[in-house]
C-alpha cells in the first residue's frame, strides 16, 4: 500500500494523525525531503569528484555543457525509482521479489552488493587523502571512518540517520561553495567538441557514472520508509537534487582547471601543493572538508542501499542490517593499508558499474510503467520515452568509456 493509500485509509477508519509538534506549519512536501536530495548529493562521490578535477585539469571549461545536459537522464531515471516507493510503500529489492521473483530479486541485487566493494574502498581512501591534507595519518583517520560509518547506519532509526546525512551535505555545499569563492573564475569558454580520444574517454567517464546501481535501491527503499512521500514531492525533491549534484560536478571541473598537467590528486601533499598554487593555503582545506564530507555521506547512502537492496531480496527485515554493513565495509577499509593508492584503480573500475545498471534499471522502467503496480501513477508515453532514452544514453556512455 502506498504512503498516500495508507493515510487516507486510515482516515477513513476514524483514526486521527496527530503531527509531532516540530513537523506543524512545515509543508507536507517538506516533511517529506531527504531521500531524492541524499542520493543526488551522494552522486557526486569520491571517484565523481576526482573524475570532476581530471576532466578540469585536461581541457579547463569545456565539458560545462556536457555536465548540464546530464541534469536530464539523471533526472529521469532517478525519479522512476523515487515514484516506485512513494507509490507502493515498497523498496526496489522487495517489489521485484513480489512481482517477478526472489531469484531474480537476488540475481539483480548481489551483483550490485559486490561490486560496491569498489566504491567502499574510494570512499574510505578519499576520507584517508582529505584528513591527510590536515596532518591526519593513515592509521587513525581509516578506524575513525570505520567506526563513524557502522555507528550511524547501525543506529536504526532511518529518520535520525537522514538528519546526520542532510548536515553533512550541507557541510559539503557550503565547503565547496566556499572554494569556488576562493579560486574565483578563469577566462575560459564552457562549450567545445572535439573527437580526440581522451575528450570522448572523460564524456563517456561522467555520462557512465551519472547514475549507479544503488542510487536506484536507495531511493525507492528511502523513499518508501518516510511516512507523507507524495510522487509531486518525489520529483521536485529529485529535479532539485538533479541541478545541485550536476552544478557540484561544474564546481570540481572549475577547482581543477589550470592545474598543470599531472599533477598528483592521488596523495595528500600532491593534491595540498596542486590546489595551493592556485588558489593560496586556503583552498587545499575547503576542499579537503567537501572531499571528506562527499566521501562519508557517500559511504553511508551507498551501505545503506546496498544493504537495503539484498536484505528486500532475500525476504529478510532491514533491522537486521548490521551483518551486511560489516562484510561491505571491513575488507573495504582494510584495502588502503595493504595498497598505498587504491584510488588510482577504482577510479578505472567505476565505469564497469554502468553495466550492473542494466538489469535493475530495466526492471525500474518497466515496474513505474505498469498500472497494476503504479495505478494512475504509472508512467505515461512522453515519460516513457524520456526514461529509456536517458536509461540508453547512460548506458551507451559507459560502454564507450570502456571500448
Amino acid at each position: 500500500m502506498s504512503n498516500e493509500a495508507a493515510h487516507s485509509s486510515l482516515l477513513s477508519r476514524g483514526v486521527t494523525l496527530v503531527t509531532p509538534p516540530f513537523s506543524r506549519g512545515i509543508p507536507r512536501w517538506l516533511r517529506s525531503w531527504g531521500p531524492a536530495w541524499l542520493v543526488m548529493i551522494a552522486d557526486v562521490d569520491a571517484a565523481s569528484i576526482l573524475t570532476g578535477v581530471e576532466s578540469g585539469v585536461a581541457y579547463h571549461y569545456d565539458l560545462v555543457w556536457f555536465l548540464l545536459l546530464l541534469i536530464l537522464p539523471l533526472f529521469f531515471v532517478q525519479e522512476a525509482a523515487g515514484r516506485i516507493g512513494a507509490v507502493t510503500g515498497k523498496g526496489l529489492g522487495e517489489l521485484i521479489r513480489e512481482t517477478r521473483s526472489p531469484r531474480m530479486s537476488v540475481a539483480i541485487s548481489f551483483p550490485m552488493a559486490l561490486a560496491d566493494l569498489a566504491t567502499y574502498v574510494a570512499e574510505y581512501a578519499a576520507i584517508a587523502l582529505g584528513l591527510g591534507v590536515f596532518g591526519v595519518p593513515l592509521i587513525l583517520s581509516l578506524p575513525a571512518a570505520f567506526v563513524l560509518h557502522i555507528g550511524l547506519v547501525a543506529r536504526g532509526k532511518y529518520v535520525w540517520v537522514e538528519r546526520v546525512l542532510l548536515a553533512i551535505s550541507a557541510l559539503f555545499i557550503l565547503a565547496v561553495g566556499s572554494a569556488m569563492v576562493v579560486r574565483g573564475a578563469l577566462p575560459y569558454g564552457p562549450v567545445y567538441l572535439s573527437s580526440s580520444p581522451s575528450f570522448l574517454f572523460l564524456l563517456a567517464a561522467n555520462a557512465g557514472a551519472v547514475v549507479m546501481p544503488f542510487m536506484l535501491f536507495y531511493q525507492s527503499s528511502a523513499t518508501a520508509e518516510k511516512s507523507g512521500s507524495t510522487v509531486r514531492g518525489v520529483r521536485w525533491e529529485t529535479l532539485l537534487g538533479a541541478i545541485v549534484s550536476e552544478l557540484l560536478m561544474i564546481a570540481f571541473l572549475v577547482l581543477g582547471a589550470a592545474m598543470p598537467a599531472g599533477s598528483d590528486l592521488f596523495t595528500s601533499t600532491g593534491l595540498f601543493t596542486a590546489l595551493a598554487a592556485l588558489g593560496g593555503a586556503a583552498l587545499p582545506y575547503l576542499f579537503a572538508v567537501g572531499l571528506v564530507a562527499a566521501a562519508f555521506l557517500a559511504l553511508v547512502v551507498v551501505s545503506l542501499g546496498s544493504a537495503w537492496g539484498v536484505l528486500e531480496s532475500l525476504g529478510i527485515p532491514r533491522d537486521r542490517a548490521f551483518w551486511m554493513y560489516l562484510a561491505e565495509s571491513v575488507p573495504a577499509v582494510i584495502v588502503p593499508f595493504v595498497y598505498p593508492h587504491p584510488l588510482t584503480i577504482v577510479l578505472a573500475l567505476m565505469v564497469l558499474l554502468v553495466f550492473l545498471l542494466i538489469g535493475p534499471g530495466f526492471l525500474v522502467g518497466v515496474l513505474s510503467s505498469d498500472a497494476r503496480v503504479m495505478g494512475a501513477e504509472a508512467s505515461g508515453p512522453l515519460w516513457r520515452t524520456a526514461y529509456w532514452l536517458s536509461l540508453s544514453s547512460i548506458v551507451l556512455f559507459g560502454v564507450l568509456a570502456v571500448v
